[in-house]
């Protein structure tokens, strides 16, 4: 086989294991994506919490990049701070260790069950769990199939007269190696993908230990990399945890490409083969960056706040609202359907508002921060009242009974929403202003709870505006299982508080009025949010007019 063959032999089982982590991951992000925040928002402060629940996922999405992302949108949210985000990704490193470590076992004869079971679950799935189940069982499916084909693909290499001179290089050379192997990991977006690869060359006799460990180090310190290209666009607060990571990691490489020189003959111990020693050492070296970089967490948290300040753009964002040109055009007035559609787009727009000022009550926001909230507010009620009266210039003309259903049902979202968001910047604001001003504290059970409450309220605001654009009614009743959710949620909350009432806890007597106070409030934002499936849900007969049973006599 040729030197060509060979080469697009590899780069198809390598594009295929990509796309195989992929399908894994985007099923387990479709099936359990907001149950996996819910499972970090929930940890609260609790760092070897949160390092273990890195961990888990991880290893259920096969990459550490997608828990970083999560984290990320987290901590930018307010539902993690730095120092917790910065243990889960700690966690979520070791975890992508353990799938590469599971990964190199040889389990081949469990593709074609994979494959078969995985396949049958999409096609034959009549919900949306068991369809994401069965993408997962052939992702992983696909993950082992590639694998045997990467082995067949550097089998042959062994007599190619290039390779021993390039791997001789690279072992003499070990900065470059380190490199190369960093830029590669980048340039694939996937760490697993490249230290499979290595393992498959190492199996196959074709990499000493002196090439094979910087390549390791370098796919490590790439897999942070990513996690920081990706996020360069976000806010300073995601920024920060993939800076902090990437801090980590350097650390850690920097440390281990100097050390492995002199102990490298001891790698012997961590296995029969150079395929064994690597897997092994790998893994140790995620193991030790938990170990001694999850009490530094904070020390890291504080470095990457200076060296990455936060957004100023309170006051552009205001500009730029003031400066929006309404979706309400005075010119589809005589054509319903379009006028319609543009007033959709408005409420659409005002429940974006809502959310913007939703976010940012969970992290004791500054002075500033509760004026800007304040100040969209103000836009809320003036898009409020503009598309009552936008509707009501519709309603005006000729309308079939559909077209004059919707326009009634536009008209009690936007009064729903501007409700929502009274509630936020009336009691919640004033609760973070007091609680700012007073240095009241909660307890540490009692925070947890409320950030969780707030992060499902959250999903389910994200929820509750895409059923706005789709009428889906699976969506619908989604988002009215949430609602009952989100009230055991509080109903449990309550019933923990009193328990922490009656045992005595100081900053439960302290905060037991906001905290009863915030849960009631999110409570009341989330049930104005589960509105928008009620007209959906009733047009179909699945909700019922009452709830109230007949009694007869």
């Amino acid at each position: 086989m040729t030197l060509v063959a060979l080469s697009l032999h590899l780069a198809g089982a390598t594009v295929l294991l990509l796309y195989a982590v992929h399908l894994v991951r985007s099923g387990v992000e479709n099936a359990y994506g907001t149950s996996l925040k819910r499972v970090l928002a929930r940890g609260g402060e609790r760092r070897i919490y949160a390092a273990a629940s890195g961990t888990v996922l991880a290893v259920l999405l096969q990459s550490s990049t997608a828990v970083a992302m999560l984290a990320s949108g987290l901590s930018a949210s307010g539902y993690l701070t730095l120092n917790t985000s910065l243990a889960v990704l700690l966690g979520a490193d070791l975890g992508s260790a353990l799938v590469v470590r599971v990964l190199s076992f040889d389990l081949g004869w469990l593709s074609p069950l994979l494959l078969a079971a995985g396949g049958l679950l999409y096609l034959k799935g009549r919900s949306d769990k068991p369809r994401e189940l069965g993408r997962m069982l052939l992702g992983i499916g696909f993950v082992l199939m590639s694998l045997k084909l990467i082995g067949e693909a550097t089998l042959p290499l062994k007599q190619s007269d290039v390779l021993p001179a390039v791997v001789g290089y690279l072992a003499e050379d070990q900065v470059t190696a380190f490199a190369a192997a960093m830029l590669f990991t980048w340039i694939v977006h996937s760490s697993v993908a490249v230290l499979i690869l290595i393992l498959g060359f190492a199996g196959q006799g074709l990499l000493p230990v002196e090439a094979g460990l910087p390549l390791i180090l370098g796919a490590n310190l790439g897999s942070g990399l990513i996690a920081m290209w990706l996020t360069r666009g976000f806010s300073a607060e995601a920024r920060r945890v993939a800076a902090g990571n990437l801090l980590f990691r350097a650390f850690g490489a920097a440390i281990a490409l100097l050390v492995i020189g002199p102990f490298s003959a001891e790698l012997q111990h961590l296995g029969a083969t150079a395929a064994e020693q690597f897997v092994h050492f790998h893994l140790a070296f995620n193991a030790c960056l938990v170990i001694f970089c999850l009490p530094l967490s904070q020390l890291a948290a504080s470095a990457v706040t200076s060296l990455i300040k936060s957004d100023l753009k309170s006051s552009e964002d205001s500009d730029t609202l003031a400066r929006r040109i309404s979706a309400l055009d005075q010119a589809l007035l005589d054509s319903p359907d379009a006028a319609l559609a543009a007033a959709t787009r408005e409420v659409l727009f005002m429940g974006e508002v809502v959310e913007r000022m939703l976010c940012p009550v969970m992290e004791l926001p500054s002075p500033a921060k509760i004026e800007e909230i304040r100040r969209l507010d103000g836009y809320v009620n003036r898009a409020h009242r503009d598309i009552k009266l936008y509707l009501a210039a519709i309603h005006r003309g000729v309308l079939d009974e559909r077209q004059s259903r919707r326009g009634v049902e536009l008209i009690d979202i936007a009064i729903n929403l501007e409700h929502a968001g009274d509630i936020v910047s009336k009691t919640l604001v004033e609760i973070a202003r007091d609680k700012l001003e007073n240095g009241n504290n909660f307890s540490d059970e009692g925070w947890t709870e409320l950030k969780a409450l707030h992060a499902s309220v959250r999903d389910n605001m994200r929820l509750a505006f895409n059923l706005l654009v789709s009428d889906d009614p699976v969506m619908a009743r989604k988002l009215v299982r949430e609602k009952e959710r989100v009230r055991a949620l509080v109903r449990e909350s309550h019933e923990r508080h009193l328990a922490r009432l009656r045992a005595g806890r100081a900053e439960s007597v302290e905060s037991s009025n906001m905290h009863l106070e915030v849960a009631r409030a999110l409570k009341e934002v989330n049930s104005l949010l589960a509105t928008l499936a009620y007209p959906i849900l009733k047009q179909r007969g699945d909700l019922l007019e009452s709830r109230l049973a007949l009694v007869k006599g």
